[in-house]
């Protein structure tokens, strides 16, 4: 199945139960560090909803950050956030923060169409992830989804970042 078919299929596989974004929480938090601060995002529709863990990892003294979307062909820079700040809207449905001081993330929390077992995903197709990335290289790379997004394979290409484990509401993909 090429990118474009197979993102077509994964957002028909999207949804959970209404339970799903508590059961990621109790996966997620023994994923970050200590101390880590956490660039994660606000969800789209239909995407597993993380606010609660941004709650969670908040309470627990993380700093956090969401992500700025620029215009396509620009690697996301991440501003720094909690909750119940202010969030403007961003292009494509998003919301960032409106304040723009910047922050270094230690942990990347990356939303996903798709996942296989070897720490391949799919995003939506604007390589804003694949341009983000690479710039934080010490960051921990860490997929949210619905469980049921994951497939056999996702075609990765050389310019495709692996992540370094997945985490949806029934558990942890460690490639």
């Amino acid at each position: 199945m090429d990118k474009p078919e197979l993102r077509r299929h994964a957002l028909a596989r999207r949804g959970g139960s209404p339970d799903a974004p508590r059961r990621l929480l109790a996966h997620l938090l023994p994923l970050v560090p200590p101390g880590a601060a956490v660039a994660g995002f606000w969800p789209l529709p239909g995407e597993l909803d993380l606010r609660p863990a941004l709650a969670a990892l908040h309470a627990r003294g993380h700093a956090l950050a969401l992500p700025f979307t620029p215009p396509r062909g620009q690697p996301l820079r991440f501003r720094r956030w909690a909750p119940g700040e202010a969030l403007a809207p961003g292009p494509m449905g998003t919301a960032h923060p409106a304040a723009e001081v910047p922050l270094v993330p230690g942990v990347v929390l990356v939303p996903l169409l798709a996942f296989d077992r070897r720490g391949g995903r799919l995003g939506y197709g604007g390589g804003y992830y694949d341009r983000t990335l690479p710039l934080f290289p010490h960051a921990r790379r860490l997929g949210i989804a619905f469980a049921a997004q994951e497939v056999d394979e996702v075609p990765m290409q050389p310019h495709d970042i692996f992540l370094h484990a997945i985490v949806t509401e029934e558990g942890v993909t460690r490639p």
